[in-house]
């Protein structure tokens, strides 16, 4: 079942009194199936922003994919700084830095993480993970943690999202560069989950793989390029959104060992074949031999990016749903499951007409998106 929303008025201004206000924020109303929405922009001053994560003391830090980390006031109405100085990126077409996350222990070992595109010899590129101690608004002892393997060439479909699991061991998305089959060759981590230690080595109890030459930080398998990834708040398990071809975009439960049929099956069409049911790669159905999706898109692709799953108080009615940004779709999508069945989804704010790349929640439980043109905005419920 689908709701739709509609905007109630256009932009207007929210003006504020708070002394040394910055300038006034223009905010938006828009009617979701549950709430009056309240739509404010903090700030529209980022660069090609990505990912971001909240610090303890309610800061916001944003990866821009040029290279740099913006720091946010707590109000996000201020870039505080800028922190450059990172391992030099690939930044053309989807390259550049990527996901942001903060150890799990971060209040006595604050280490800060990130992924991006890793420029190599000859143009080659891949996906890798970095991490330095943030400290007193610098990084210090940097290191690099993982290196997708192999480099090759291409600006497209790096992934990629950074996920602790509640063992404190990483997650990391990785697309597969579009080169499709090494999605299931598992010598490569192309289109895969891998998962490691939070200082890069391999934990005992990932999958065994049984070919030889198997990449043992290989978790799952088949991915085309998952740039949205959270843990279930009850479970733990890892779940995350992918990029289809011409339509079949995905939601997974990713489970240890399992294929999820990249590039041998997808809802979805190559690009060039008319958009149908005869088109659909593998016939579409995924099943039994690969893992068949929780959710698709079809006929169309949304280009589903950043998402979470809601935790506050701020939307109590939508607690434990996935939130989800899309790209091509220009909207914020909801969809409620039960267990692993999705029965219900719904589009927002799609007037905005806003790429939107990553959503968090705020310490306060509204939340937080980023979009392709720079803004960052809060939204909230009304009374």
């Amino acid at each position: 079942m689908a709701f739709s929303t509609f905007r109630l008025f256009g932009w207007g201004l929210a003006v504020l009194t708070l002394p040394g206000a910055a300038s006034a924020q223009k905010t938006q109303l828009v009617k979701s199936g549950d709430y009056l929405l309240q739509v404010t922009e903090l700030n529209a001053g980022l660069k090609s922003p990505w990912g971001m994560v909240f610090l303890p003391d309610g800061r916001l830090l944003v990866s821009q994919k040029s290279g740099s980390i913006a720091v946010m006031s707590r109000d996000g109405r201020r870039i505080e700084q800028t922190i450059s100085g990172l391992p030099r990126v690939a930044s053309q077409g989807q390259g550049g830095l990527l996901d942001v996350a903060l150890d799990p222990d971060f209040a006595k070992t604050p280490w800060l993480y990130w992924s991006y595109a890793e420029p190599g010899e000859g143009g080659l590129a891949g996906t890798a993970v970095a991490r330095a101690k943030f400290i007193a608004g610098r990084l210090q002892s940097t290191e690099i943690i993982y290196r997708q393997i192999p480099k090759v060439e291409g600006a497209g479909h790096f992934g990629s999202r950074l996920v602790f699991g509640r063992d404190k061991n990483l997650f990391i998305t990785l697309g597969e560069r579009q080169k499709f089959t090494p999605a299931q060759d598992i010598t490569q981590s192309l289109g895969k989950v891998v998962r490691i230690q939070r200082d890069g080595r391999i934990p005992k109890d990932n999958p065994k793989w049984q070919a030889t030459g198997a990449r043992p930080e290989i978790y799952s398998l088949g991915h085309r390029n998952p740039q949205g990834a959270a843990l279930h708040p009850d479970t733990g398990m890892l779940w995350l959104s992918e990029h289809g071809p011409q339509g079949g975009d995905e939601i997974n439960r990713v489970r240890a060992g399992g294929n999820y049929g990249w590039p041998n099956a997808s809802y979805g069409c190559n690009y060039g074949d008319p958009v149908g049911e005869e088109c659909r790669l593998g016939g579409g159905r995924h099943a039994p031999r690969y893992i068949e999706p929780n959710s698709t898109w079809v006929p169309r692709s949304i280009a589903p990016s950043g998402m979470l799953f809601y935790t506050g108080m701020e939307f109590p009615k939508w607690r434990n749903q996935v939130l989800m940004g899309s790209l091509a779709g220009t909207a914020l999508w909801r969809i409620a499951f039960d267990g692993d069945k999705e029965v219900r989804r719904e589009r927002l704010l799609g007037d905005l007409g806003e790429r939107i790349r990553d959503v968090e929640q705020g310490p306060d439980g509204a939340m937080f998106l980023i979009t392709d043109s720079g803004k960052l905005l809060r939204l909230e419920s009304m009374p």
